[in-house]
């Protein structure tokens, strides 16, 4: 079981960073070194260049404070040939996906801590091993109106333990969204509101948004789910039907 989860936690990584196009894909669980020979940073992700054994290959990662030249370790790799990347604009014949990058061995195999709030902070990507935060989700500049029917975020922090295993309906503009993570399309919506920090919240759901949507949102309240490997929500709305 854990063994799929860290494949799954993997195909996370890979749909988030939006470079799409692969064709083929293998998973390797074993712990790896390599030596690195060039780094290229994007927005969220560090393309790494390693000398391994003789033999040079790319990995991708969470962003990652590493040095040229210096020796570093990993964990489970997936795979993928013919992977193509939008922000570099540049094709890669093989490129390995890896959830961090430690500079011992082993903090490499050690499980990846979550922070403690997820659902404002990297939507649950996991943390890099040199300790780099997690991106902070930008609050956007919207203004949904609730009405009769419908929650507002800022209630739903406020009280989730009263909604804690309910139905709830909320409004809200789509700032983030991911088809096809473990069968279903992953969203983040807002609506302007906040609670102690708490504005942007994350939902599961079969129907297909796109970012700037404007969506009605209906869909069972869970606490502190935990999907392993440091993807944990302290509250996510799943199986949700959405309705624009």
């Amino acid at each position: 079981m854990k063994y799929i989860i860290k494949v799954l936690v993997l195909m996370v990584l890979v749909a988030s960073c939006k470079d799409a196009k692969t064709t083929n894909r293998s998973y390797k669980p074993e712990i790896q070194k390599g030596i690195v020979q060039e780094v290229i940073q994007v927005r969220d992700y560090s393309y790494i260049r390693v000398l391994e054994d003789g033999k040079e290959k790319w990995l991708a990662a969470p962003t990652a404070n590493v040095e040229i030249g210096g020796t570093y370790y990993y964990g489970e790799t997936m795979e993928m040939k013919n992977f193509e990347s939008k922000e570099l604009n540049r094709a890669f014949e093989t490129i390995y996906f890896i959830e961090k990058i430690s500079a011992t061995e082993a903090d490499a195999t050690s499980p990846i801590k979550a922070g403690p709030s997820t659902s404002t902070r990297a939507n649950s990507q996991p943390l890099n091993s040199m300790n780099n935060p997690k991106p902070v989700i930008e609050k956007k500049n919207v203004n949904v109106e609730t009405s009769g029917n419908t929650l507002s975020i800022a209630d739903l922090f406020k009280n989730k333990e009263q909604y804690n295993n309910k139905v709830v309906r909320l409004r809200g503009q789509v700032t983030k969204y991911n088809p096809g993570i473990m069968n279903v399309n992953w969203l983040h919506i807002q609506d302007g509101s906040e609670f102690n920090g708490e504005f942007d919240l994350t939902a599961t759901t079969t129907s297909e948004v796109q970012v700037g949507d404007v969506v009605t949102l209906e869909g069972k309240v869970t606490l502190n789910k935990d999907f392993g490997a440091g993807y944990f929500y302290n509250i996510i709305v799943e199986n949700a039907t959405v309705n624009k």
